[in-house]
């Protein structure tokens, strides 16, 4: 497998701009406005509007020029800073694909998969758990959106996402996510059998490692495949539970504490 390089700028408390938004930016420069830049690659006006506002959040000075409509309709032109940005996002991908290309090589020698590489251990995030999947359906609304995500053969995730966020990562079936879900948000159940819950996640396992202080413990669960789920709970809960090494375990979790990113 290829590296492809990624680019994605970002600021403090500010959406990251990544390759998405610059085709949109690209779109309407080559449309002639919004909402044609919008159709063109496939999303909606909103959701155009949101990503425009995100550049010039991140940029700090408007990249385009938008005219008001008019039964002729409106439209857009960039500006000389947009301009510069696309010419200098798409530099800094070609320097990447460049570096990255010089080291594929000594990685396929060590058996180290490139997509491993990018969205393993170079992806930072303080979500305790970050599990790799491919989407296998989706079932949406007007609002929102329940993704199921098959992390191993016998286990699927759920997360709730809004429609927006749906369009707007590009989430469809067979394209792989990670999935980040933090520590807190995850509740043990013991015994073979599934308890009743209204988790939309009930994910069986096995008891791999307990770390434990006087105030908090940390339980992991090998869910099969290689992936593990962590869950923070107090000592207190992890005594009153028995749990141990080796032991069978439920980890429950809504489905609205599963984020979903993208590379």
């Amino acid at each position: 497998m290829a590296i492809e390089a990624l680019v994605t700028l970002k600021s403090e408390n500010v959406p990251g701009v990544g390759r998405e938004r610059l085709k949109l930016l690209e779109a309407v420069a080559r449309e002639g406005s919004i909402s044609a830049g919008a159709r063109a690659i496939g999303i909606t006006y909103k959701a155009a509007w949101d990503g425009l506002d995100a550049m010039a959040n991140l940029f700090g000075k408007p990249l385009l020029v938008s005219r008001a409509g008019g039964r002729a309709g409106g439209g857009a032109t960039l500006t000389a800073a947009g301009h510069t940005v696309i010419e200098a996002f798409r530099r800094m991908e070609a320097e990447m694909v460049r570096v990255l290309r010089t080291v594929e090589p000594e990685l396929a020698e060590a058996g180290v998969s490139p997509l491993d590489l990018v969205s393993g251990f170079l992806m930072k995030t303080s979500a305790r758990n970050a599990i790799r999947g491919s989407i296998v359906k989706i079932v949406s609304d007007a609002l929102s959106a329940e993704v199921e995500i098959s992390v191993s053969p016998e286990t699927t995730i759920f997360s709730l996402v809004t429609h927006a966020s749906m369009e707007e990562l590009g989430l469809c079936p067979g394209r792989s996510v990670t999935l980040l879900i933090k520590a807190p948000f995850v509740a043990i159940a013991t015994g073979k059998t599934a308890p009743k819950t209204s988790a939309r996640n009930c994910i069986r396992g096995i008891i791999s490692r307990c770390e434990a202080s006087d105030v908090n413990a940390e339980i992991i669960l090998d869910i099969g495949a290689g992936k593990t789920l962590t869950s923070s709970i107090t000592s207190h809960s992890a005594k009153s539970l028995g749990l141990s090494p080796r032991k069978p375990a439920f980890a429950l979790f809504d489905a609205a504490h599963v984020i979903i990113a993208i590379n």
